[in-house]
């Protein structure tokens, strides 16, 4: 968990554009169009957080090429992803978008997995958050504790329990709520599209995702935001997320519930999951193969993005105030991303088992 926090403090971004600008400038993608694959629905936060890099990727890259932000949702992201395991020898012309709900199935070992993250390159990664939220009859219930939500019976539109929704549906039980998940939605922004229906009374988003469509719904009084998962201290701890100072953390509402607890197998088992999904959540992958000239001139790209004198500011709106990592400390993110103890695993693998009745073996 440490590692994460140290990679925000190694080189700047400029001393690392500046090592790599040679084989940038020897590139010219004038004219051309690359093609960034989001393995969900167009709606949810893996689409905001590439709609927002999208234009300033363009800017960076030399000769200033368009970036096309498409669609491939499917199996919880594992259709997209091994889509792209096939994209071979790429020439800049493709990219991918990986989410929590990608690395979760590849470090549970799901049958349906066919990609492998070693064999492709990180370009950048950044890290998130979430928010889960009630609607507003549940809302008024809530007083930093679940207490008052016990006797409810919520549904929640999910993309699968192995997919990056196992945060928050172990979460919800280990506060000892009844949340019946309808499984097989695109993306969380179908979760949410369910939830301003009135089909789902329960959601929760990565931070993009609530920011760029849940906020609204909280001004409007038909949400009331419950808890954030929390961010992580130089020491690995779970402290108040930076974009949601004012909103409680799982822990602090999870100490404050009666019966649950902040130590032990269950809380170990979150906590490692969420340490695998937030803190380096969504990572720009270009393909196996791909020529090293070409992933320097996209590592300088982002780079310089992220040495914008203005990029604090328009990506605090857009997706929060979290760290990116670029090149190497995007390659040491992923690692963080794609590794859980074999505890953590033993646990959730049984508490799929035993709450869905789902197999991975």
């Amino acid at each position: 968990m440490k590692t994460l926090t140290k990679l925000a403090l190694t080189a700047s971004a400029a001393a690392m554009a500046l090592s790599m600008v040679t084989s940038a400038n020897a590139m010219d993608m004038s004219g051309k169009t690359i093609e960034w694959t989001i393995p969900f629905s167009e709606t949810g936060g893996s689409a905001k957080w590439a709609n927002f890099f999208a234009p300033l990727l363009s800017e960076a890259l030399p000769g200033a090429p368009t970036v096309v932000v498409k669609f491939m949702p499917g199996a919880g992201s594992t259709k997209g992803a091994n889509w792209f395991q096939q994209q071979k020898d790429g020439d800049g012309s493709v990219m991918f978008g990986s989410s929590g709900s990608t690395q979760f199935p590849y470090l549970l070992g799901d049958p349906r997995v066919k990609y492998e993250y070693k064999d492709w390159n990180p370009v950048m990664a950044t890290g998130t958050g979430g928010v889960a939220y009630l609607n507003a009859e549940a809302g008024a219930k809530f007083d930093g504790s679940a207490n008052g939500l016990k006797d409810m019976n919520f549904i929640y539109g999910s993309q699968g329990a192995t997919r990056l929704d196992l945060v928050p549906l172990l979460a919800w039980q280990m506060l000892g709520m009844n949340v019946e998940p309808v499984f097989g939605i695109k993306g969380r922004g179908d979760g949410r599209l369910m939830f301003e229906r009135g089909e789902a009374n329960i959601d929760y988003q990565t931070t993009s995702g609530y920011l760029g469509g849940s906020a609204p719904l909280v001004e409007a009084g038909t949400a009331v935001p419950m808890m954030s998962w929390g961010s992580l201290d130089s020491d690995g701890n779970i402290v108040r997320d930076p974009t949601f100072p004012d909103m409680p953390t799982f822990k602090e509402v999870c100490e404050a519930t009666d019966g649950c607890e902040t130590s032990g197998e269950a809380w170990d088992a979150w906590k490692a999951f969420f340490v695998a999904g937030f803190p380096s959540q969504k990572i720009a992958f270009l393909p196996a193969g791909t020529d090293q000239a070409i992933i320097d001139a996209f590592v300088t790209a982002f780079a310089a993005v992220k040495a914008r004198p203005d990029f604090a500011e328009i990506s605090a709106k857009r997706v929060g105030k979290y760290p990116m990592y670029v090149g190497d400390e995007a390659v040491k993110a992923l690692g963080v991303a794609t590794t859980v103890p074999d505890s953590a695993k033993a646990f959730v693998t049984n508490w799929l088992k035993e709450a869905y009745g789902i197999e991975l073996n």
